[in-house]
């Protein structure tokens, strides 16, 4: 028995490791696409430290091209901290807000970033965020001069940055559907105690979210290859740096969720009653 379990062991984890390295491959090879060669194409500069996907090396590569400012940032929907868009500008020395309304996942952030809490580094925010709270939360505990923002709470996300109206960060990161087309517009129907079920029924398509940003003065630059993450930059800092900014059309990746080892795409769900 003990012989069987050891080399089913051995097998899965031969398994996983050949999988993880076909994923590699493929992503590779995906960036080497034509549609990814312009330099100014965030796709090209991804990494993976401790972001769900390659968010964290595309951020840096944003603050690269138009300079870090005041290094502030707040993120809401952070998990227990260890996978988010912001645990490596804080990592770098950066200070901000989580914003986060699990208490089991605030738990684990007290214990884990005990250090970066009390030197005043990092300001932890238990709260579930909805559009009727979200301005009171960001004055009271933004800086004015935000660099920063980033939000993933899956279910109402359109809803909650479309409410949000209090500050102006640099650059902004919001979750997308992308089980919809880069034009077409959609969104959950707002319900502030809805909860994501893993469906395909969650936030908002880019096109809905990218007509958002327009209206707040942002212009779309780039998606990560996954198809999970939009990045923004305010116009006054978009310049030349980017490539087509504000086109959903460029832009649109779609559900690659495969590449980080789970099922392709969402099961799919109409709609929540």
């Amino acid at each position: 028995m003990k012989r069987l379990l050891l080399a089913t062991s051995q097998f899965f984890e031969r398994n996983s490791r050949s999988n993880l390295l076909a994923r590699e491959r493929f992503a590779k090879e995906l960036r080497e696409q034509e549609r990814y060669a312009d330099p100014r194409c965030l796709t090209r500069y991804e990494h993976q430290a401790f972001s769900q996907n390659g968010e964290d090396g595309a951020i840096r590569e944003i603050f690269r091209r138009i300079g870090q400012g005041s290094r502030t940032f707040v993120e809401i929907g952070v998990g227990t901290g260890i996978e988010n868009n912001t645990a490596l500008l804080l990592a770098d020395g950066w200070k901000g807000t989580w914003i986060e309304g699990s208490p089991k996942h605030c738990k684990e952030i007290r214990r884990k970033f005990k250090r970066e809490l009390d030197s005043g580094q990092l300001v932890l925010i238990e709260s579930f965020v909805t559009r009727g709270n979200v301005n009171d939360l960001m004055t009271r505990h933004a800086p004015a001069s935000l660099d920063f923002f980033s939000l993933d709470i899956d279910m109402n996300t359109l809803h909650v940055w479309e409410a949000m109206d209090e500050l102006k960060p640099r650059v902004c990161v919001i979750e997308y559907n992308a089980t919809f087309p880069c034009d077409m517009r959609w969104n959950v129907e707002y319900n502030e105690r809805a909860w994501w079920s893993g469906s395909s029924y969650f936030g908002a398509s880019l096109q809905s979210i990218a007509d958002v940003a327009v209206k707040k003065g942002y212009l779309l630059i780039g998606c990560d290859l996954t198809g999970t993450n939009a990045y923004f930059v305010r116009t006054d800092a978009c310049s030349e740096h980017f490539l087509d900014p504000g086109s959903t059309r460029t832009h649109y990746e779609p559900s690659r969720t495969y590449l980080i080892g789970m099922k392709p795409g969402h099961a799919r769900e109409f709609r929540r009653d």
